[in-house]
């Protein structure tokens, strides 16, 4: 049992902390607001992947399999919100009191927003399915197990990026550079979207 329990570990370590929407979010909003603020993002998105990981494993998979057009719904949602998050970022300078054209920055990401980015992102969908068929499979036990797993992996992974975009804030200081980093996730985001729009 030790070994499946590693190999749980490491498959929801792999997916978690490898770049994607959700931790380009976590680090861009440590910088612009520090750890404990990103905190909300980091609990939203652990809270929202695993229960898109029990709903899957519950049979999810299998209602969403008779209904393809939701997966097109999911897929063209997804682009609409990285691309709505990527232009807040993309107008901001990270800094309170005032960014680009004196408009007040965008506050940092809620819990709601946290959890919406995993149901809206294609990769916690495969990482959901694929984990519960290669883990779970029909044992409830094992699934229960699996996403307590991914839960304390999950946040923490999530966690280090808030963390590193938090160390980072003294670089970033200068207004310039604020506004060329958080344009720089902007411009990740977008590019997260396109390919979701492209992907088959």
């Amino acid at each position: 049992m030790m070994t499946l329990y590693l190999s749980m570990a490491g498959f929801a370590l792999a997916a978690s902390i490898s770049p994607g929407p959700v931790n380009v979010v976590a680090l861009s909003s440590g910088v612009s607001h520090g750890l404990r603020a990103t905190l909300r993002h980091v609990a939203g998105a652990t809270l929202g992947f695993v229960l898109l990981l029990v709903l899957a494993g519950l049979g999810l998979a299998e209602l969403l399999r008779g209904w393809p057009a939701a997966a097109v719904l999911i897929r063209w949602a997804g682009v609409a919100f990285l691309l709505w998050m990527g232009w807040t970022l993309w107008r901001s300078d990270g800094r309170s009191g005032g960014g680009i054209a004196d408009a007040e920055p965008p506050p940092a990401p809620s819990v709601l927003q946290g959890a919406a980015m995993q149901w809206l992102n294609p990769k916690a969908w495969v990482a959901a399915l694929a984990g519960v068929g290669a883990y779970a499979g029909d044992d409830p036990a094992r699934l229960w197990i699996f996403a307590g797993l991914y839960f304390v992996i999950c946040y923490l992974s999530v966690a280090c990026w808030a963390y590193a975009g938090a160390r980072l804030r003294h670089l970033l200081a200068d207004r310039r550079r604020m506004r060329l980093f958080n344009r720089a996730m902007a411009a990740l985001l977008a590019a997260s979207a396109v390919h979701i729009g492209i992907a088959t």
